[in-house]
C-alpha cells in the first residue's frame, strides 16, 4: 500500500510542472476572460469593474455597439454577426476548397513521381514563412496600382476590360466602380483574403495527409491490385478511410483556424472592416477603444466556438458504435 501511495506520488510530481504550465497558460486566462466579460471596465489596471451581467453579450449581438461614454459607435459600426458570418464563410471555404486540394495534391505525390521530395519541399515552403510576411506580400499583388501583379496580368491580357464591370455590377455595399482594389470592397475583400489562407496552407495539409497515405499497409494495396481496382477505387475505399483520423484533425483545424485568424487579415488589409473577422474586431474593442469587458466577451464566444466544432467534428468523423474521448 504504501509503495503504492509513493508510486502515485512520484508521478504526481513529475506531472507537477506540466499541470502548472497548463493551467497558467491555458485554464487560467480562459477563466480570466470569462470573468472579465461579465463586467464593464475600460483598461486592465482599473479597479473599478462594474458587474453587467451579460450586458456585453447582448451588446456584442446589437446591430451597433454604442459607446455610452461618447455616444459614438465602436469598431465602425461593425457587429459580432457579420464577423462570425465572415468566419463561417472562410471555414466552409476552407474545408470544401483547401482540404480537397491538399488531399487531390497528396493522392498524386503518393504514388512515387519523379521530383517528389521537392514538390513537398515546395507545397510546404508557405507555412514556413511568417504570416505577417505572407500578408504584405498579397497586399503588393492585390495593389491597384501599377505594382500590383494581379492587376498588371489582368490588363495585359485585357481580361479587366470585362471582369472590373461584372464585378462593379454585383456591389451594393459602395457606388465606386471596381478598378481592382481587391480589398477594397467587402464583396471582394473575403474572397481576396482566402487566396492567401489557401496559398499558405495547403501544403500544411497536404503532408499530414500524405503522411498518413505513406502510412497505409502495402498489402493492401496489393491485394486491391490483385483485384483489379482503378486508382480510383483505391483512393475511395482504402486510403481515404484509412487517414480518416488525419482528416478529421484537418478539418478541426481548418475550422478553428478560421475562426481564429487575425494576423494575415490585419496584415493584408489596411481596413479590415471590409472583411471583419472575430479577432480584428476583438483587437479594436480591446486597443483601439479600450473595452476590455466587450473584447473578452468575443474571446470567451471564441473559446466556445471552437470547443463546440471541435466537438461536432468528431462525432461527424465517429465510427458507429465507438465513443468519443
Amino acid at each position: 500500500m504504501k509503495r503504492t501511495f509513493t508510486y502515485r506520488l512520484h508521478i504526481f510530481l513529475f506531472l507537477l510542472p506540466a499541470l502548472i504550465l497548463f493551467v497558467g497558460i491555458l485554464i487560467a486566462p480562459i477563466v480570466m476572460s470569462a470573468w472579465y466579460s461579465v463586467h464593464d471596465f475600460n483598461s486592465i489596471s482599473s479597479t473599478k469593474m462594474d458587474f453587467v451581467g451579460l450586458d456585453n453579450y447582448v451588446t456584442l449581438f446589437s446591430r451597433e455597439m454604442i459607446n455610452p461614454e461618447t455616444g459614438k459607435v465602436f469598431a465602425n459600426d461593425k457587429f459580432m454577426g457579420d464577423a462570425l458570418v465572415n468566419s463561417l464563410i472562410l471555414a466552409v471555404l476552407s474545408v470544401f476548397i483547401q482540404l480537397p486540394l491538399s488531399l487531390i495534391i497528396a493522392l498524386k505525390l503518393s504514388k512515387g513521381i519523379r521530383g517528389e521530395r521537392a514538390y513537398l519541399s515546395i507545397f510546404f515552403m508557405p507555412v514556413l514563412i511568417s504570416t505577417v510576411i505572407i500578408g504584405r506580400l498579397w497586399m503588393n499583388i492585390y495593389d491597384p496600382g501599377k505594382a500590383g501583379i494581379l492587376n498588371a496580368a489582368l490588363r495585359a491580357t485585357g481580361a479587366d476590360q470585362w471582369l472590373f464591370p461584372w464585378i462593379s455590377g454585383r456591389i451594393t455595399s459602395s457606388k465606386l466602380a471596381f478598378t481592382g482594389q481587391w480589398t477594397g470592397f467587402r464583396e471582394t475583400a473575403l474572397g481576396a483574403a482566402f487566396v492567401p489562407i489557401l496559398w499558405q496552407y495547403v501544403g500544411y495539409h497536404m503532408l499530414l495527409m500524405y503522411a498518413g497515405i505513406k502510412g497505409v499497409p502495402s498489402e493492401l494495396l496489393e491485394a486491391a491490385e490483385l483485384d483489379g481496382c482503378s486508382e480510383g477505387q483505391v483512393n475511395r475505399h482504402i486510403i481515404i478511410p484509412y487517414i480518416k483520423p488525419i482528416l478529421k484533425v484537418s478539418v478541426i483545424f481548418a475550422v478553428t483556424g478560421s475562426l481564429k485568424s487575425f494576423d494575415l487579415i490585419y496584415a493584408l488589409m489596411k481596413d479590415t472592416t471590409k472583411a471583419e473577422l472575430p479577432s480584428t474586431l476583438m483587437y479594436k474593442l480591446l486597443f483601439l477603444h479600450n473595452r476590455y469587458g466587450l473584447g473578452s466577451a468575443i474571446a470567451v464566444v471564441l473559446i466556445v466556438l471552437c470547443f463546440a466544432f471541435a466537438l461536432l467534428i468528431t462525432l461527424a468523423f465517429r465510427d458507429k458504435g465507438e465513443k468519443v474521448s
